[in-house]
């Protein structure tokens, strides 16, 4: 079956992209990376898309995330289009920061479960969806986020999740609803409440609830 389950390890694939042909992997190095796929290039949401991802470049780099988008085009559009995007972003002739794919067949798409049925080309061929997917140093998927082609990602959840993979990945806790860096956040069930002492040294803070279990735990990393 197309598609990658979180924990799986992500396919080590061969493309070609806006900065040469790469091998993911290797791109990736000892990073986290972030695969975003659009339908397709010279569309309206994409543009606003790719030039909001662009404007927050630094942002992923400050975070150790390397960026790398999949258009069904070919490199030559890509670079062409990157063009038009860079102007939205207010950024015109400067380069797009980061590289995209180039998968002209859809073969990525479908090993990676990113075609959308529902939104076709002129050619009646699937388009791809605006999958996202973030992938830690160990080479394996952390967060598959899959919008349809005609909604917009929010870039700056795509960041807080990432804060907060990055946090639970060092720490044993758990973001609560709406949850921001420097927010209290929370105790994992499976943690006892002796090592959570050791461990927190802010203190442990417990709601308590109509049930009189303790399982509601706040600490502050």
């Amino acid at each position: 079956m197309p598609g990658i389950l979180l924990g799986e390890a992500f396919p080590n694939f061969e493309a070609d992209t806006t900065s040469g042909r790469i091998k993911f992997h290797d791109f990736l190095g000892d990073s986290w990376g972030i695969l975003f796929s659009h339908p397709a290039d010279y569309t309206p949401v994409c543009t606003t898309e790719l030039a909001r991802a662009a404007k927050l470049a630094d942002e992923f780099k400050k975070r150790g995330v390397k960026m790398i988008a999949l258009s069904i085009d070919s490199v030559e559009d890509h670079k062409n289009w990157s063009k038009d995007v860079m102007a939205y972003a207010n950024e015109a002739g400067s380069p797009l920061p980061f590289p995209i794919i180039a998968d002209e067949k859809r073969e990525l798409s479908v090993q990676l479960g990113m075609l959308d049925p529902d939104e076709r080309n002129k050619a009646g061929l699937p388009l791809t969806a605006r999958c996202v997917f973030v992938i830690g140093p160990d080479k394996k998927l952390k967060l598959s986020i899959l919008y349809p082609a005609t909604t917009g990602r929010n870039f700056d959840e795509i960041l807080r999740v990432i804060d907060s993979l990055q946090l639970t990945a060092q720490k044993k806790v758990a973001t609560p609803v709406d949850w921001k860096p420097g927010e209290k956040v929370m105790v994992v069930p499976s943690l006892p409440d002796s090592e959570a002492t050791a461990l927190f040294p802010n203190g442990v803070t417990t709601k308590e609830m109509p049930s009189g279990k303790k399982y509601l735990r706040y600490t502050q990393i």
